[in-house]
């Protein structure tokens, strides 16, 4: 499709939503090695007001948003008198979004991503896409209206980025099957004993990787693999069945498209995001980054392993969900976020994760999404639920969340 990007000589206006986190922090470590050839049009962040404003000085943006709108005061204290317009709350931040810009980096983590992703679809621009959760949400959705605003949808999770670089658009046909990596988190070679007993630091402590403590953890359980899984069912016209996991803890294939013809072409290159952050922000060409090169002579050996659904069962239940369809990988996602958290916060155990996404899929609604509203009734609905099961009220019962099968709790 046509992309509507800067004109010849004026620089890229870009926004980054979500810019304090490890994605947008990488993106901005492109953008200061850009120079002038970018203009930040705005910045957001949910709680690091510090680091947001001094974000913002550094690459003289237009706007600086914090999501959490009592923390606005200070934002304006710490920006006063450098002319950047300094605003606060969710709705800032999905205004924030829409502002015209050539590219929009689309990084802010979970289900409350969806909407500011969707702004900015909706102005027809390029949207480097980090925030896997909103395909995973509202994967129709979004795709919609991507088609109808005339946007463009680059992938920047490393797996999808790779294969978004080998993939023959041109001739879908030609495709075997997608076959994405992972790394296989921490706990790849624990027993499920281990598993139970592991505490959330040693799960966030990623052994390839730098990323945020949900990112990690969702890692650490294969639920991030699950999550790519449904998300590249929307990137690539590839059926789910067709979409295979594979294990590979050295993360140096990033992953594989394989053709009718016997042919596996492979994306390979060190694990660093700053190299699929700059495949969107130069596409369609190239750009220079500081990464380090790969040296196959000094890795010298590249393994494979196919993933263990008994001890990893969250891979089994995002593929269930990707083909229950309707609400259910919203109900997935929103579940998974609840257990995450109580986990984060030593209110159960690493085990209990996946535990309570499958209770929450297999009682919650499947409804269709037909709208935004349809998306957030499923999401909400599967919060309730997922956190009564971390927490069960006195008389077990759940407030208005609709149930499959055995009634209403």
């Amino acid at each position: 499709m046509a992309v509507n990007g800067p004109k010849e000589g004026k620089p890229r206006r870009v926004t980054i939503l979500g810019s304090t986190g490890s994605i947008g922090g990488s993106t901005i470590d492109l953008l200061q090695r850009e120079g002038d050839r970018c203009q930040v049009v705005a910045l957001t962040a949910q709680t690091n007001v510090a680091l947001l404003a001094d974000q913002a000085r550094r690459l003289r943006a237009e706007c600086a948003v914090i999501g959490d709108g009592s923390l606005l005061p200070e934002l304006r204290q710490r920006l006063a008198g450098s002319g950047i317009e300094a605003a606060g709350g969710a709705a800032a931040i999905t205004e924030a979004a829409s502002r015209p810009a050539d590219w929009v980096m689309a990084a802010i983590v979970g289900a409350a991503g969806l909407e500011p992703t969707l702004a900015a679809v909706r102005q027809g621009r390029i949207v480097a896409l980090a925030n896997k959760e909103s395909l995973v949400c509202a994967g129709a959705l979004v795709m919609r209206e991507a088609a109808l605003h005339g946007a463009t949808i680059l992938p920047v999770d490393s797996e999808h980025n790779a294969i978004f670089q080998v993939f023959d658009f041109d001739a879908p046909d030609s495709i075997d099957r997608v076959i994405l990596t992972a790394s296989g988190g921490p706990f790849r070679t624990l027993s499920l004993g281990e598993m139970r007993e592991v505490t959330p630091a040693q799960a966030i402590a990623h052994p390839v990787w730098s990323m945020g403590a949900k990112i990690s953890v969702d890692s650490a359980t294969l639920m991030n693999k699950g999550l790519e899984l449904i998300e590249a069912s929307f990137l690539f016209p590839v059926p789910e069945e067709r979409i295979e996991i594979l294990i590979h803890p050295q993360s140096v294939i990033h992953s594989m498209v394989s053709y009718v013809d016997g042919s596996v072409l492979a994306q390979l290159g060190t694990p660093d995001m700053r190299t699929p952050i700059a495949v969107t922000l130069a596409w369609p060409g190239r750009m220079a980054t500081p990464a380090a090169r790969l040296d196959l002579a000094a890795i010298a050996r590249l393994t494979f392993e196919v993933p263990d659904s008994a001890r990893f069962p969250a891979l089994n239940l995002a593929r269930q969900a990707l083909q229950s369809g309707g609400a259910a990988p919203t109900i997935l996602n929103a579940a998974n976020e609840v257990a995450v958290d109580a986990f984060l916060k030593g209110r159960i155990g690493f085990l209990d994760i996946t535990r309570i996404v499958e209770q929450t899929l297999a009682r919650v609604e499947h409804v269709a999404l037909t709208d935004l509203d349809a998306v957030h009734d499923a999401d909400q609905a599967a919060r309730r639920y997922a956190r009564y099961l971390v927490e069960p009220t006195e008389d077990g019962r759940v407030v208005r969340v609709p149930t499959r099968g055995q009634g209403r709790h």
